[in-house]
């Protein structure tokens, strides 16, 4: 562990002065979620606006099989599940560049055959089906500092991509004919957009599990929708939500009287933020009905 790692988690635990938070794994898993869940957050704006719910949960899905595939090989699956992952969703966008078929039944047979596949190497060698329960559900408390590191990397990358990139993809889920006549590099955006959700989501597998990574980008995004009146403050919205239901699901699961999953914690927090947005977005359309 580095000087600047070390240091950096003990100031969490004194800006944090809880009995919970002085334990380096809670500090180390902190960190993580305040690094992942932005970046769910803001890769979810776009999977909410341009009704990619299913491309996430392909993804998400295809980390099963890129675990498999590392615990058959004896290779570590932190290597293999990213590297998998990202050649999923490559694949996916390069063959709905070049088909007639709709993106939903491309997405389909991805889908279908990442998971048949990981199923079979698991049925094949018996002995891998308890090392995958961990990655079936998530633990964000055994985040390690490389994994830090690892995030903090992809999110300065990816903060960089939605700046340069935040309106062109707009204007990609809009109209991309459109986009591409006013050149717009769009297979460049689609491409690179995908291979960012995709690292996004594989490092959200270590977080909160197979089951609940599409809740992650997609409750944060969700909830914003209903409380913004703009594209921008739908992203800050966004970002906001996933950090507080982020805190807030580490420190409640961490509670004797809860004693709870983190990643559902968190994931249940950012839904109580849904339910609260859905019924202020309720509120201001009876207001305009008026």
């Amino acid at each position: 562990m580095t000087e600047f790692a070390a240091a950096l988690f003990d100031a969490v635990g004194r800006l944090l002065p809880l009995p919970c938070m002085q334990a380096r794994f809670m500090q180390q898993a902190l960190v993580g979620l305040l690094l992942l869940a932005p970046l769910a957050a803001a890769m979810g704006v776009q999977v909410v606006n341009f009704r990619q719910a299913f491309f996430s949960d392909a993804i998400s899905h295809s980390a099963f099989a890129g675990v498999a595939i590392g615990l058959l090989l004896s290779i570590d699956p932190r290597w293999t599940l990213p590297a998998f992952g990202i050649l999923v969703g490559l694949g996916i966008v390069w063959v709905q560049r070049r088909s007639t078929l709709s993106a939903d039944a491309v997405i389909g047979v991805f889908f279908s055959a990442a998971v048949a596949f990981g199923l079979a190497v698991v049925s094949r060698e018996r002995g891998l089906g308890r090392d995958m329960q961990r990655f079936l559900y998530g633990d964000i408390l055994t985040i390690g500092p490389g994994e830090i590191a690892a995030l903090a990397v992809l999110a300065a990358v990816l903060m960089g991509f939605q700046i340069f990139a935040f309106n062109r993809l707009i204007y990609i889920g809009l109209n991309p004919v459109l986009a591409q006549i006013h050149r717009v590099r769009v297979a460049f955006y689609q491409y690179a957009f995908a291979a960012l959700l995709s690292a996004v989501v594989v490092f959200s597998v270590s977080a909160v599990g197979v089951l609940l990574v599409t809740a992650l980008l997609i409750v944060p995004g969700a909830a914003a929708r209903n409380l913004a009146r703009s594209a921008g403050g739908m992203f800050w919205w966004a970002l906001g939500i996933s950090l507080v239901s982020a805190v807030a699901g580490l420190l409640i699961s961490a509670q004797e009287w809860a004693r709870t999953a983190t990643g559902a914690t968190v994931i249940l927090c950012a839904c109580l933020w849904f339910a609260v947005s859905a019924a202020v977005a309720a509120r201001r359309r009876r207001g305009v009905a008026r």
